[in-house]
């Protein structure tokens, strides 16, 4: 990554940015501090705190060379409610962030096993004030069927790549949720047979 030089770009991170932002702007609180996990290239995360200047948005991420890049946008973006990203795995004890408005993961649980889920709606439950939500957006499946043949396609390979990871049933995503005190709120259908999913801590 050269300075100055242009950053690595997700094309569907810049399609879906915007798609996204229009359910946060429903589902987000007025202020706070938002946790985004696993933001990757930071497109999503410069977009947002674009978008919300009232709220401050926590990127993160796991990835040490992800991680470079994430910082490198921010820097770049120099957003006065966009903060250094934290590194930040899920299966890592809560950050030290105290109480958050929000957590928001987009792309995630079908691109890790399945304990990475379990381990984010664990600190959902640690981070999250009642009513607070938890957003969640990417491919699901409905009483274990997929929505549509291109997801079962995109299931397939992601099993080939690593068998632990796989479009992720939503039934199971909010058993566990309710173990961790967070109940689906709504459930929006967004373009390219995806799903944004709002948890809400009880």
């Amino acid at each position: 990554m050269s300075a100055g030089g242009s950053l690595p770009a997700s094309p569907a991170a810049e399609r879906n940015k915007q798609p996204i932002a229009e359910v946060l702007a429903r589902v987000l609180p007025q202020a706070g501090l938002v946790l985004e996990i696993a933001s990757g290239t930071g497109q999503h995360a410069e977009h947002f705190a674009r978008a919300f200047p009232s709220l401050t948005w926590q990127p993160s991420e796991p990835d040490t060379e992800a991680l470079a890049v994430l910082a490198e946008r921010v820097r770049r973006a120099a957003l006065p409610n966009l903060r250094a990203p934290l590194g930040l795995d899920v299966h890592d004890d809560a950050p030290a962030l105290g109480t958050v408005a929000a957590l928001v993961c987009i792309n995630m649980i079908h691109i890790a096993p399945w304990w990475a889920c379990t381990a984010l709606l664990l600190h959902a439950e640690r981070l999250l004030a009642p009513g607070a939500p938890l957003v969640l957006y990417g491919p699901f499946k409905r009483g274990g069927k997929h929505t549509a043949p291109s997801n079962a396609a995109f299931d397939a390979d992601l099993r080939r790549r690593n068998p632990e990871w796989g479009v992720r049933d939503l039934d199971e995503v909010a058993a566990v949720g309710r173990r961790h005190s967070l109940e689906v709120a709504e459930l929006v259908a967004m373009p390219a047979n995806n799903f944004t999913v709002v948890m809400v801590r009880q």
